[in-house]
């Protein structure tokens, strides 16, 4: 445990931080799931539905700094390429 008052507040901010940043990474990973489920079913509808929001939650990850740019691009890609493969 830390043995400074400083210490000990970082120590308490960083397990703040990490819970926060547990959250976003969560959605963010849950919203990438659920275009991924619309996908393997075969429904082309809801797939594109969910790859908006999907979009959405990439975008604003990487905005926060939770992702990075590239990563949350090639991400979004990746689903782009999977949902057109479709057709």
């Amino acid at each position: 445990m830390a043995n400074s008052k400083q210490a000990r507040k970082r120590a308490i901010q960083a397990v703040a931080r990490n819970k926060h940043l547990s959250a976003q990474r969560s959605r963010y990973r849950t919203a990438i799931k659920n275009v991924r489920k619309a996908i393997l079913a075969g429904d082309n509808a809801a797939a594109q539905t969910l790859y908006v929001t999907a979009q959405s939650v990439i975008d604003s990850m990487a905005d926060k700094g939770v992702l990075h740019k590239n990563a949350a691009a090639r991400h979004k890609s990746r689903l782009v390429v999977a949902i057109k493969a479709m057709a």
